[in-house]
């Protein structure tokens, strides 16, 4: 499961949508989430579902490489699709087994749901799979930059976010690594009931821990050693300009929420 986490990994290719300014990116992913949440019909889903293959498309990357990210969260998804069938108990009575009562509107509620979830993890994979590390961080200061007039640290936040977003899959394959080492001492993940794995776990979770405080301490010690101060007297060495193609692909995502609140698909 730890080799399939995708957010925070860049996959080095050519496309066009690797080509785009990394703050078009990050506002077409917003207006993309939004526009996951104003959709409330299986049109309106579908119509998402082909935006986003399209940029998948366009992307050039694998199709498995980008399903890949959804099998963490496929716990998730199912758990959320059950809580919502079981405790949402308006609507017409379609199935009801002792004290469980499935209705029409339960389990409507419960598909958008995973829909909605399956959709910003997809979208949001494809943000990260196709923006270095580097471009997010200056991508997200200068969508932020205005924030700065009331004095709000946008840099320092947009560092923090972005090397969070960059230790994921660090962090990921370190639990890999420790639990193939905990397993071959005779550690046992998979096997016994819900409390038994969690139990099991521990020995994970601690050396995790442990290796992510030593993993921060050589990072500040790095960035200190290289005089980081924060945004003070730093500059850009790349200069982001937006092209056409970053202005049609804002005009097209607001164009798609336009066409949704009119039609209310």
């Amino acid at each position: 499961m730890m080799g399939n986490i995708t957010l925070g990994q860049y996959y080095p290719i050519e496309s066009p949508i690797h080509r785009l300014d990394p703050r078009a990116k990050l506002i077409v992913t917003v207006l993309y989430m939004v526009l996951v949440f104003l959709v409330h019909s299986y049109i309106g889903y579908g119509a998402v579902a082909l935006l986003l293959l399209s940029g998948i498309a366009l992307s050039r990357l694998p199709i498995k490489v980008v399903l890949r990210g959804l099998k963490p969260i496929l716990f998730i998804v199912v758990f959320t699709f059950i809580i919502n069938i079981l405790f949402n108990q308006s609507g017409q009575e379609l199935l009801k087994v002792w004290i469980l009562r499935i209705t029409d509107e339960g389990l409507t509620g419960a598909i958008h749901l995973a829909l909605r979830l399956v959709l910003l993890v997809m979208g949001t994979s494809l943000l990260t799979l196709t923006t270095t590390p580097i471009e997010l961080t200056d991508g997200l200061e200068r969508v932020l930059k205005p924030l700065n007039l009331i004095r709000f640290p946008v840099h320092e936040m947009s560092m923090m976010m972005t090397i969070a977003l960059r230790f994921i899959p660090t962090l990921a394959e370190e639990a890999d690594r420790i639990m193939k080492a905990q397993a071959a001492r005779g550690a046992d993940f998979d096997t016994g009931g819900i409390m038994a794995r969690a139990k099991g776990l521990i020995p994970l979770l601690v050396p995790l821990f442990v290796g992510s405080f030593r993993r921060a301490d050589d990072l500040a010690t790095a960035m200190e050693s290289r005089c980081y101060a924060g945004k003070k007297g730093r500059t850009s060495m790349k200069v982001y300009h937006l092209a056409l193609a970053d202005y049609i692909v804002l005009v097209l995502m607001a164009a798609a929420i336009t066409a949704v609140c009119l039609l209310g698909v």
